[in-house]
């Protein structure tokens, strides 16, 4: 079973799959994968090129992150050509790990899931939830960064609600509830569900 976990910056992502790879079970990180995948993967390396221009990768075939960015952030447009090749590379990376692993159920996690269309390859989705001002505060502390900066990151992804309406299930993670109790409720039901 293949579990795709979601929810805002901030919303503590990484926090819940550190509770569930303690807890023995694997956990793909779509964002670190896609990261290795555009330096390692030969036929998304040359779209990559073919799109933006030899100049984005450097002489030792690292990734020249300046161009890239700067391709990127240019307009949505960029972002939506860069995602349309690189999204089919993690998503097939990611089948092909989940098929290599011995566990029965297999996480994954993606901040833009849904705007990716990754739940398309994940039977259940989680949302983990924390209110606006609290995830602020989180990757403000964080990233060290500005309120500015985190709050036009937050515009460009879906809001709490549209995450948490399009998920199964939801975990909430605003410094009150007892997350890791959450976790163990979850890996019951979905164990529940292979019976």
């Amino acid at each position: 079973m293949k579990i795709g976990i979601t929810g805002g910056i901030g919303s503590g992502k990484t926090y819940v799959c550190k509770i569930i790879s303690s807890l023995g079970y694997p956990i793909y990180d779509c964002d670190t994968r896609a990261k290795e995948l555009m330096s390692s993967n030969k036929a998304l390396i040359s779209s990559i090129k073919q799109l933006i221009g030899t100049d984005s990768y450097n002489n030792d075939g690292s990734i020249n992150k300046e161009v890239i960015a700067g391709f990127l952030f240019a307009n949505k447009a960029n972002a939506d050509k860069m995602n349309q090749l690189v999204h089919p590379a993690v998503k097939n990376d990611f089948l092909q790990w989940a098929s290599e692993q011995q566990s029965e159920i297999v996480f994954m996690e993606s901040a833009i899931l849904f705007e990716s269309n990754f739940n398309d390859v994940v039977d259940h989705t989680v949302a983990i939830y924390a209110p606006a001002e609290i995830r602020l505060k989180r990757t403000i502390q964080r990233d060290n960064t500005t309120k500015e900066k985190i709050e036009s990151r937050m515009r460009q992804q879906l809001t709490e609600q549209e995450t948490s309406s399009l998920s199964d299930f939801q975990i909430i993670n605003d410094g009150k509830a007892n997350v890791h109790e959450q976790v163990l409720e979850l890996l019951s039901k979905l164990k529940n569900e292979r019976l």
